[in-house]
């Protein structure tokens, strides 16, 4: 069947900005049109579609069962059309642009090396890297506004229809600033751990899940005295300045505890942590660029495999 083409640029446009905004007015500033005239525009589309697209709830409006199945093709319809006019412009498949979802429990080891990679062997290469929680990531990836997404996700139920691949297993540990009062001592009395504050990950988050696994492997109750939070930079910070114990994810903290900044405790408790990998929807032509970035994501990965198996 040939394409209809009453379907227009704008109908598209129109559609995804009023999908990610859940509000018409909002999506109308966004496109810079005026409220009426979005609402028009897509009466046309779900007219040429034979089909209601959106459905207004307590919250704005969302999309109906139909909306969904359509954003599936219409979200990278239109990125695909935004690569293509930018790798023209950009002229030479030495550059280009890849657009990465990154969760921030993972942003610190492999990320940076990949970056430094990609950037030694392709001149104009673009990245851009957006962090945040996998849900908020997962949905800019289902519209095409990322083309790859890396992290723990898994047990996300937003990534249904994506295709998950997984890299490697990361484990939580538990880790102090160097000179903390527990790092000297000889077969740490668990109860001591109830009188410093805790770091944690933010309550409903998936690695959340796996640092309560850990105080529950290890007999400790949840304390009262912490800070919550999915930031490296933060977490990493505070811990350095007081006597804090962080439950952190391997990635965030192996640098570290190779240079002798922070130090592990061991409590003879492994909690496996979840599977590492990278996402994509696979409605979605892959640009060039991000294939780059896969290869090389996949390449600094494995090395990373296998220097922790060999230590």
């Amino acid at each position: 069947m040939n394409i209809d083409t009453r379907i227009k640029f704008r109908h598209l446009l129109c559609f995804i900005e009023v999908a990610q905004h859940r509000s018409f007015a909002k999506a109308a500033h966004a496109v810079s049109v005026s409220q009426p005239a979005i609402s028009k525009t897509l009466k046309e589309l779900e007219g040429i579609l034979e089909a209601r697209l959106f459905e207004r709830d307590k919250n704005g409006v969302v999309l109906t069962q139909a909306g969904q199945a359509f954003m599936r093709y219409a979200g990278p319809c239109v990125q695909a059309l935004r690569d293509g006019v930018n790798t023209v412009r950009s002229g030479g498949v030495q550059g280009g642009q890849v657009r990465v979802g990154v969760l921030s429990t993972v942003e610190s080891l492999v990320i940076p090396e990949v970056i430094r990679r990609l950037h030694e062997r392709y001149r104009g290469l673009t990245i851009s890297v957006t962090t945040g929680m996998s849900t908020y990531l997962l949905n800019k990836l289902r519209v095409g506004e990322l083309d790859i997404v890396v992290g723990r996700m898994t047990d996300n139920p937003e990534i249904r229809g994506l295709n998950f691949e997984h890299l490697y297993s990361e484990s939580m540990t538990l880790v102090v600033r160097n000179g903390h009062p527990l790092q000297a001592a000889t077969g740490i009395d668990r109860q001591r751990l109830a009188d410093y504050p805790w770091v944690l990950p933010l309550t409903g988050t998936t690695i959340r899940q796996y640092a309560e696994s850990f105080l529950v492997q290890c007999g400790i109750s949840l304390m009262s005295q912490r800070l919550e939070t999915l930031s490296p930079a933060l977490s990493r910070r505070y811990v350095l300045l007081s006597d804090a114990v962080w439950i952190a994810p391997l990635d965030a903290v192996e640098t570290d505890i190779k240079a002798g900044v922070m130090a592990e405790l061991s409590l003879g408790v492994q909690e496996p942590g979840g599977s590492i990998g990278l996402c994509r929807n696979n409605t979605a032509t892959l640009p060039l660029a991000a294939q780059w970035f896969c290869e090389v994501l996949r390449e600094v990965a494995s090395e990373l495999v296998a220097e922790r198996s060999a230590s």
